[in-house]
């Protein structure tokens, strides 16, 4: 087992090789972070067998049942934020994937709520760039995950 790499990923992070494992998974986290819908398509696979699971509910599959997660995140009246870390990274010819946390916050009517997620992340290696193609997120707390979904949807959290 890899032991877990401090640092952050924020995804301002100065990447040089845009063929790493590292740079894809750094590209995720700054389109998420700058609510760039484009950045994100590209960070995922356009193949039909790509998925989602994230505490927002439900199985997402295929780009556009995935796309209409963010769209609602990224439109929505809250402003979220999240960092990895206490990661391990494990590579191998063709395939990638990120174990760890993601802390953040979300910020909406001037109220912030602090988050907790647990999180993975597979990437492919397709024509030569690591593509997004499976991601699970978790909110352990049952409370904190209730609050998450209200402030998401607008409703009083």
């Amino acid at each position: 087992m890899n032991a877990p790499i401090q640092a952050p990923i924020t995804g301002r992070e100065c990447l040089v090789s845009s063929q790493s494992a590292l740079y894809a998974l750094v590209g995720f986290y700054g389109a998420f972070n700058t609510r760039d819908l484009g950045a994100m398509r590209r960070n995922w696979s356009p193949s039909d067998d790509i998925a989602m699971s994230n505490p927002l509910g439900g199985l997402h599959r295929g780009w556009e049942e995935i796309r209409g997660v963010y769209e609602r995140i990224f439109n929505g009246p809250a402003k979220v934020y999240v960092e990895f870390y206490d990661y391990t990274l494990h590579e191998s010819e063709n395939l990638f994937y990120a174990v760890g946390r993601e802390r953040g916050c979300l910020e909406r009517d001037g109220k912030r709520l602090d988050l907790a997620i647990r999180t993975s992340r597979v990437f492919r290696r397709r024509d030569g760039r690591w593509q997004q193609v499976h991601h699970h997120g978790s909110i352990e707390d049952p409370a904190l995950l209730e609050r998450y979904r209200k402030a998401v949807r607008g409703e009083p959290f």
